[in-house]
């Protein structure tokens, strides 16, 4: 008889269960691992903010579009008037780790315009 996967899951669920109601060490008895991220992001002064815009070959309407921020944001950013938010610096990040991904997913997503 064929044993499902859901089948071994959950025999192997319950076995996790039953050693952590024993207070046995889960770790001698199982695999465990144990993963740390540093997701710090780096500080964007104007002069980054613009490179990264750049390296994508976006407008500051683009950019700030991709961004979910305005217009104004973005130009405030470049000029030094504000500072990014950290979840728009790891955005950042993520796209200076790897323009070429980005660029290729805007241009899946890019509309040609309509002419009037």
């Amino acid at each position: 008889m064929t044993t499902t996967i859901g089948e071994k899951i959950t025999k192997r669920l319950a076995a996790f269960a039953t050693a952590l109601e024993k207070k046995e060490q889960v770790t001698e008895r199982f695999t465990c691992r144990r993963m740390t991220l540093d997701l710090q992001p780096q500080p964007y002064d104007p002069a980054l903010v613009k490179k990264t815009r750049q390296s994508l070959g976006l407008s500051q309407s683009l950019f700030a579009r991709f961004l979910g921020v305005s217009v104004k944001t973005v130009s405030a950013w470049e000029c030094g008037a504000k500072n990014p938010r950290d979840i728009a610096c790891r955005f950042m990040d993520e796209i200076r780790e790897n323009p070429g991904y980005w660029k290729e997913r805007l241009s899946a997503i890019a509309k040609p315009a309509t002419r009037m």
